[in-house]
């Protein structure tokens, strides 16, 4: 018998380094994705990568939402109509935005819904 590694602890313990009280837990947090990760097999389609990249260059690389200029992973492409609700706009150019992974998040727990084709109607 030995006594617990925790600093000032008193508990005796046979096997390990901590005892009961002091133990970590073994289960991890179960973290919940931001994004849709149902898709995913779709975002590593040559066409989503040709599609991302045009939408980049559309935008300047520069955030629609706060115009700040984004590159590389931090830079994300947004579905206003997500591909879940119709799948058939997914590689429509008016349905992307480039974002930052700020705007992103915050992007993606609105409620309101944009005007996806109001250029088509001005």
């Amino acid at each position: 018998m030995k006594y617990c590694d925790f600093n000032g602890c008193g508990n005796k313990i046979t096997k390990g380094a901590y005892c009961e009280e002091h133990k970590r837990s073994k289960e991890k947090p179960v973290k919940k994705s931001l994004y849709d990760k149902s898709n995913k097999s779709f975002y590593n389609s040559k066409q989503w990568k040709s599609m991302r990249q045009f939408i980049y260059e559309r935008d300047k690389g520069c955030c629609k939402r706060c115009g700040r200029f984004v590159f590389g992973k931090m830079a994300q492409v947004h579905h206003i109509v997500k591909v879940k609700s119709n799948a058939t706009l997914k590689l429509e150019p008016n349905n992307l935005k480039l974002l930052c992974p700020e705007c992103h998040a915050i992007e993606e727990n609105e409620e309101q819904k944009e005007n996806v084709f109001a250029n088509y109607f001005n």
